[in-house]
């Protein structure tokens, strides 16, 4: 299954891409090392790369924990120039406030909204996704038809299981594979907790950012193999979606270049289950 350029690919969805309007203040996490993200990444930046690799759609997902950035990707996405290609908007909103409904209502008068994220791998407390006040949020998702994207690192896989079964009947979808410790070569007890957590039928995950959670400069796809088996084992390509994590990517490698690769792993899958990966299962479980 080629990536052709110039040729967009029917259903091809990346499930995983941000924008922003760089300022330092509110751009924080964004720290020295990360040059390269210092500035404005728009859908006109974005578009002619997902021309060029074959991809008709995208999600936009939130990158600060501020509600007017929700609004203005909604905005975004609503745009006659981008409502074509931009399908939906994963945005934050302070799941754990007692006016969560309220904003909730809010949000969701746009129908461009798929979906809820809170950063919780930058949480001071490593057990704060099994917090009272936050799982009541969650609890008021249910029916909604939204998902919930989980933001952790491998150290909270633990913590994510409890907090999956507290939620039986909700989406959620897990972004960057719970970003493992693949600089290091780390593989366990990640890939025995991504096991568990696959377990749960209500979790799918993305296959984005593994590339950043490896050494930058000196990164090989064979480094990576090792984790898109353990997930490919554990998610089946039935519950896994492609995504790209640009801009942040770049801080290791271009926008094709990751499209190229996994293109590569996906090869020896059925083209059924190829298609899947690429766009089918983002359409099914964010309802695009």
């Amino acid at each position: 299954m080629n990536t052709i350029s110039g040729r967009v690919i029917s259903g091809r969805i990346d499930a995983h891409h941000h924008l922003w309007q760089y300022t330092r203040d509110e751009y924080g996490w964004i720290d020295e090392q990360m040059g390269v993200l210092r500035r404005d990444f728009l859908p006109r930046d974005l578009k002619p790369l997902l021309e060029g690799a074959g991809i008709s759609g995208a999600i936009a997902v939130q990158a600060r924990q501020d509600l007017e950035e929700t609004r203005w990707l909604l905005g975004l996405a609503e745009e006659p120039a981008n409502a074509g290609w931009m399908k939906g908007v994963v945005g934050w909103a302070a799941i754990a406030a007692e006016d969560f409904s309220e904003t909730l209502g809010e949000l969701r008068a746009s129908a461009r909204l798929r979906g809820l994220r809170h950063v919780i791998q930058d949480e001071p407390d490593d057990q704060f996704i099994l917090n009272p006040e936050f799982n009541r949020g969650i609890r008021a998702l249910r029916d909604t038809g939204l998902v919930y994207d989980i933001l952790i690192r491998a150290r909270h896989l633990p913590q994510t299981v409890r907090f999956v079964d507290m939620h039986p009947d909700q989406p959620f979808v897990l972004d960057h594979c719970a970003k493992p410790a693949i600089a290091t070569g780390e593989i366990e007890p990640w890939a025995t907790q991504m096991r568990e957590l696959a377990k749960r039928p209500n979790v799918c995950s993305k296959l984005s950012g593994l590339v950043t959670e490896a050494d930058w400069q000196r990164w090989t796809p064979a480094s990576l193999e090792p984790y898109w088996r353990v997930v490919l084992e554990a998610f089946g390509p039935g519950r896994l979606l492609f995504g790209s994590d640009w801009p942040v990517a770049l801080l290791a490698t271009s926008y094709q270049r990751w499209v190229d690769i996994v293109a590569e792993w996906l090869r020896p899958l059925a083209k059924s289950e190829q298609e899947a990966i690429w766009g089918g299962n983002a359409r099914r479980v964010y309802s695009l």
